[in-house]
């Protein structure tokens, strides 16, 4: 997927688990991926349907939800890594909000998590 993380889902995954912990940050991110991918196919049907308003909803909520999980990740004890440019930005969101935090969700990754929040 790039030449600084070839197998960025994987290469995200190993840290997820890490970089979510918070309760916070974990309740914010319940909240803001929903939020980005229906505020993604807004901007997708927006474009192809030629609807501004769409388009100008999905935009709004992209931004929102992007807003929300940075305030979760600046809770964090362990920082995620910075982002080198824009496409790694750019790819490293789409494979966290498509697939990672799906992923940490259907695995059980965040139900742990939330359990373990008053151990740390």
């Amino acid at each position: 997927m790039g030449k600084r993380h070839p197998n960025l889902p994987a290469w995200q995954w190993r840290a997820y688990g890490a970089n979510h912990q918070h309760p916070t940050n974990l309740v914010l991110h319940l909240i803001a991926v929903p939020l980005f991918i229906v505020a993604a196919l807004l901007i997708i049907c927006g474009v192809l349907g030629l609807h501004f308003g769409n388009l100008a909803i999905g935009v709004i909520g992209v931004i929102a939800a992007l807003a929300l999980q940075r305030h979760g990740h600046s809770l964090e004890a362990q920082a995620s890594e910075p982002f080198a440019d824009r496409k790694d930005a750019v790819s490293r969101l789409l494979v966290e909000q498509f697939l990672t935090f799906p992923r940490f969700i259907l695995s059980g990754g965040w139900w742990r998590a939330w359990r373990n929040r008053h151990r740390r």
